[in-house]
């Protein structure tokens, strides 16, 4: 009976993990009051934020996010905005503007959970929110289609497919329009390594046999990559969590081969361009020591391909981890993915009784 107890055990203390981060949190962003719903789905978070004066004055999002519970580092974002009913101006100066935050969890003792840690504006990383501490609460103070996994999260509704399938029906809103240095020591493979399985084991399709004859929609003559950089506007795809020693980006061509090039910066400096993506991987490697507490990547398009958009699919090795983002550019927008040092862990306590 030994091993059937510690698998018992073994997936007991997982849940109970999932638990504590699984609830309602409520605390403060500098002046603005915040309620937010955290529930985990394997590594990552899913939820929903308020940002509110009343209960009748608030601005709710849809939430994503990622959990580490050996280093208890939180990130985690506002994805899309479901319902605005604030006081114009009252909470901001967009209605469209999101958070992003890093925070550690914590449990110093007597069942207080803490979310300590910092926070800034989602689509710009110097848009500076404040110091970031939130509680674990026992009850909301706004109600959605959350509370039915939060108070049954241990019952089953711990069911990845529950767990989607309330994140389909709670964003089912059509989502908004969304509206750089350092001597970083960067690796490039400038030939393309073998193609990997993607975490949702995606094919790559086949390059077409005319792919040297393919008419593309180049940037215009008299507009240097720079220049498209500096006006375009940036579009949040994906933030990523990092650690250790490395980052990996592999990145694919998102769609059929179709002439797709594309530049790369990082915190405003070009880290490479004229690089057409296809079912290969092009590889860039960073030293994480060199790299900034939150880190801006963006992914230009130096043309729209034979089928517009330009499209890339990325994937980030980090560790042990792997993370996939689906880019999109335009000649009007580009994507930006940011990667943000996770927060520093302190040690746990024994797990509150819940």
């Amino acid at each position: 009976m030994r091993v059937p107890l510690i698998l018992f055990f073994t997936f007991f203390s997982i849940i109970a993990e999932a638990q504590q981060i699984t609830g309602v949190w409520k605390g403060r962003s500098k002046s603005t009051k915040i309620e937010l719903k955290l529930i985990k789905k394997g590594d990552s978070l899913l939820g929903t934020s308020y940002y509110y004066l009343s209960k009748n004055n608030y601005r709710r999002y849809s939430v994503k996010g990622y959990f580490d519970d050996e280093t208890n580092s939180v990130v985690w974002w506002d994805d899309i905005l479901l319902d605005d009913k604030s006081s114009r101006g009252v909470l901001g100066p967009s209605k469209q503007e999101g958070m992003l935050a890093v925070a550690n969890f914590n449990c110093p003792g007597d069942g207080v959970m803490k979310l300590d840690g910092k926070s800034s504006l989602r689509d710009d990383k110097n848009g500076d929110q404040g110091p970031l501490n939130l509680l674990k609460a026992t009850t909301a103070d706004f109600s959605d289609e959350w509370d039915f996994v939060i108070e049954n999260y241990t019952l089953g509704a711990n069911d990845p497919f529950i767990i989607d399938s309330i994140a389909s029906l709670a964003n089912s809103g059509e989502p908004p329009a969304k509206n750089n240095e350092n001597g970083s020591s960067i690796v490039i493979d400038s030939q393309p390594i073998q193609s990997v399985k993607t975490p949702t084991d995606r094919e790559i399709l086949p390059s077409p046999t005319n792919n040297n004859h393919i008419p593309v929609q180049p940037v215009p003559a008299t507009q240097t990559i720079e220049d498209a950089f500096l006006s375009r506007t940036k579009v949040l795809e994906q933030v990523i969590p990092i650690a250790g020693d490395s980052i990996e980006l592999n990145f694919y061509d998102n769609a059929e081969i179709d002439g797709d090039s594309i530049a790369l910066f990082l915190n405003g400096k070009k880290i490479f361009q004229h690089v057409m993506i296809t079912d290969k991987a092009y590889t860039v490697r960073f030293a994480v020591r060199d790299l900034q507490d939150d880190n801006e990547a963006v992914m230009v398009a130096e043309n729209l391909g034979s089928i517009p958009p330009n499209t890339a699919l990325m994937i980030a090795n980090v560790g042990d981890k792997r993370y996939e983002a689906h880019l999109y550019a335009t000649l009007n927008s580009s994507a930006l993915i940011r990667f943000v040092k996770a927060a520093e862990g302190k040690a746990k306590t024994a797990p509150p009784v819940q």
